[in-house]
């Protein structure tokens, strides 16, 4: 097994030949030259495309190859860092990817550094595929795929005691106090970027995030499960590897034991027009439901799922929030995050969310 490779720079055919060959993905060819390109549009980790040249056909060798590492922009990485972003994507991949049924990349080299937070993630490739893009939206048809794939998320996990022990899965706790702390700053900060680019009505409920978050991050009741946390279009793929899959699913940097109507709230209120979502979100999450059924989950009626649904809309207000002051400012980043918050806000509007936690 290579060493860990800090950036791109760091992989030479050398080292992809040793990394594929270890994980079993080549036996006797020999990567003979890399062609790197960057892909995604990763805030908070960096991704490149990595196109092989081999000394000899071999059946089955990747042609290409994906490889993640941490940011170079600063501030990314110290989001990456002090949140366990990076720790808990790459273990995702060593020791939960297995277990569960949602489609995912698979992981050829998957190592970190706990002294340096370096790490290398290089995974199949799922092109050809076609991206998800949360500033355009995706159709009623894409959204039903995403409840599927939520619920094979959630429902091998459902009520697994076991992940209670798992500790980067398990850090709200430990990070809760820091973020209330830190969440007076970072209104501040929110406002100054965007006063006069977020409506009003939407700007009154940001301020009560403090008021909300305490207890929506607190001790909660009902069954928990392996949670994406930021289950997003810009995190997946749909029609991976030309049709091979209807969809994969990126980026477990926030991977964690939560609830999952949060996963299923979250991708909805923003992955589709206020309207649309409002005529078919309750026919999308019964499919949810219903999907859950088929994994075993039992005890969890359809009253109780819909009540976690529309509570847990803060959750989109909070990531749109949090997240724009938490990465790399971009053209484009300021206008991901005003689109999540005020898809956020409208879903926690429609459902009185706020006042369920105040």
């Amino acid at each position: 097994m290579p060493a860990i490779a800090a950036t791109p720079a760091q992989i030479d055919p050398a080292w992809m030949t040793d990394a594929l060959r270890a994980s079993g993905a080549i036996k006797e060819a020999t990567v003979t030259a890399i062609d790197a390109k960057p892909v995604g549009n990763g805030l908070v980790g960096d991704s490149f495309r990595f196109t092989l040249t081999y000394d000899a056909a071999e059946p089955g060798a990747p042609a290409s190859v994906v490889g993640k590492f941490a940011a170079q922009d600063p501030s990314s990485r110290a989001s990456g860092v002090g949140h366990q972003l990076y720790l808990k994507e790459v273990s995702f991949y060593r020791e939960l990817a297995h277990t569960v049924k949602i489609h995912t990349p698979k992981a050829f080299f998957a190592e970190i550094d706990p002294a340096t937070h370096d790490f290398t993630l290089i995974f199949e490739d799922l092109g050809p595929a076609r991206p998800g893009d949360q500033l355009t939206g995706c159709s009623v048809e894409d959204a039903r795929t995403a409840m599927l794939e939520a619920a094979a998320l959630h429902g091998p996990r459902w009520d697994d005691p076991a992940l209670k022990t798992i500790p980067y899965l398990n850090t709200t706790a430990e990070l809760h106090p820091h973020i209330l702390a830190a969440l007076p700053m970072v209104l501040a900060a929110y406002h100054d970027r965007f006063d006069g680019a977020l409506e009003p009505e939407f700007m009154a409920l940001v301020d009560r995030l403090p008021e909300v978050m305490a207890r929506f991050n607190g001790p909660r009741e009902g069954p928990v499960t392996l949670q994406h946390g930021d289950f997003r279009l810009d995190n997946i793929l749909f029609d991976v590897q030309g049709g091979k899959a209807r969809m994969g699913t990126l980026d477990w940097q926030t991977v964690s034991c939560g609830h999952g109507a949060t996963d299923v709230s979250y991708f909805l209120s923003a992955g589709l027009p206020y309207d649309v979502r409002r005529a078919h979100e309750q026919d999308l999450v019964r499919i949810y439901h219903e999907e859950l059924k088929g994994f075993g989950v039992k005890d969890y009626d359809w009253d109780t799922c819909w009540r976690d649904y529309k509570a847990s809309a803060v959750h989109g207000v909070f990531m749109g929030v949090f997240s724009a002051i938490a990465v790399e400012r971009t053209e484009r980043s300021d206008a991901l995050f005003l689109a999540m918050t005020r898809g956020g806000c409208v879903q926690a509007l429609d459902h009185g969310a706020f006042d369920l936690w105040a």
